[in-house]
């Protein structure tokens, strides 16, 4: 039963296999394990950013088409949800609503720019999505009158889904519209995830992986290259749209700056960078580690620093205005023992 709802595909390593169920568990009960505004909101950032990870993953790990455009279909999606609920009004027809033509626009648009654009180089490609992505986060910007420009749109979501909506409280945790906003993000972005897991394991997606090694050979089996390549670009430009959408939701705010900007594509080729590219599993274990680096690297280095006060130069080093830096170091570590990703890695060692 488990194995066919991961598609077939076993992590194939101990410890990747415990890794993930913590991971999972940990997400599923955060509520409850976790109690805090600010620990409920890292998991579930951590569970929209798997999602869109995930879906980057499907185009550059399995794909190996290089798109610098992903924040651009992830803002669509939010934008999608607050235009919507602002000029319809709060209901749950408002989310439908919008999230449907989130995903529609990021996969016309995407559809728009790979006919143009994937019959030339990978490097091309990757500049022409780059320039899209800035003139649209542009755009954004200056359409103040309808996207809210660079101060961005807040909005009402359903009652159901905020903390003024109360059912009681269980095991010492309060059961309100929060919790169920975060439980819709959940299984919102589980179903997803393994969605594109079948995705990935299912024929298409091992054509993909055969054109990722060789397109002149997959075209010269019978395949046509173009449109496997503009599939895929439309399918993670959708996923990425729905993400944004859950994002939407649960932040009940959309700008630029949280949605469309480019540090945020940055982030995600980092995070599939160190998860291991053409896996999925490593948008997880990615995610995880990245989002929470983000929200608590900080905090354990002021406790380091206070903890070394006495030393010479220690307590600068690890002074928390510095996490940045250390975020970077262990990027790059983790790049040079880990040179296929963290389950890239684990499952070497299990073959080995």
């Amino acid at each position: 039963m488990l194995i066919n709802i991961l598609s077939g595909d076993k992590p194939r390593s101990v410890i990747l296999t415990v890794l993930l169920l913590g991971i999972l568990v940990a997400l599923a009960f955060a509520p409850f394990l976790f109690p805090g505004v600010r620990s409920l909101e890292t998991a579930a950032r951590i569970c929209i950013f798997i999602v869109l990870v995930a879906s980057y993953d499907l185009l550059l790990g399995y794909g190996g088409i290089v798109s610098f455009a992903h924040t651009m279909f992830f803002g669509l999606g939010a934008y999608g949800v607050a235009l919507a609920s602002e000029n319809m009004g709060r209901g749950w027809g408002s989310l439908a609503v919008g999230t449907v033509a989130g995903a529609v626009a990021a996969a016309v648009l995407a559809l728009v720019i790979g006919l143009f654009s994937l019959r030339v180089r990978a490097i091309f490609f990757a500049m022409i999505t780059l320039a899209v992505a800035s003139a649209v986060a542009v755009l954004v910007s200056q359409l103040s009158g309808i996207t809210g420009g660079e101060d961005g749109l807040n909005y009402s979501i359903p009652r159901e889904l905020t903390p003024a909506f109360r059912l009681g409280e269980f095991l010492g945790v309060k059961i309100n519209g929060k919790l169920l906003n975060y439980y819709l993000v959940f299984f919102a972005s589980l179903a997803l995830f393994l969605m594109l897991l079948r995705v990935v394991n299912s024929p298409f997606g091992r054509v993909l992986q055969a054109i990722r090694e060789n397109d002149f050979r997959a075209e010269a089996i019978g395949y046509r290259v173009i449109y496997y390549r503009i599939a895929a670009t439309c399918l993670s430009a959708a996923v990425a749209a729905l993400a944004g959408s859950i994002f939407a939701i649960w932040l009940r705010y959309v700008g630029p700056d949280t949605t469309l900007s480019f540090e945020i594509m940055l982030d995600i080729l980092l995070m599939v960078v160190i998860g291991g590219m053409g896996t999925m599993y490593g948008a997880v274990l990615g995610a995880t580690i990245f989002v929470l680096a983000q929200n608590y690297l900080q905090n354990l280095m002021g406790a380091a620093s206070e903890a070394t006060t006495g030393l010479p130069l220690i307590p600068d080093l690890l002074n928390p205005d510095r996490w940045l830096l250390w975020l970077g170091v262990l990027f790059i570590l983790s790049v040079y023992f880990f040179p296929t990703g963290i389950v890239g890695r684990l499952r070497e060692g299990r073959r080995a």
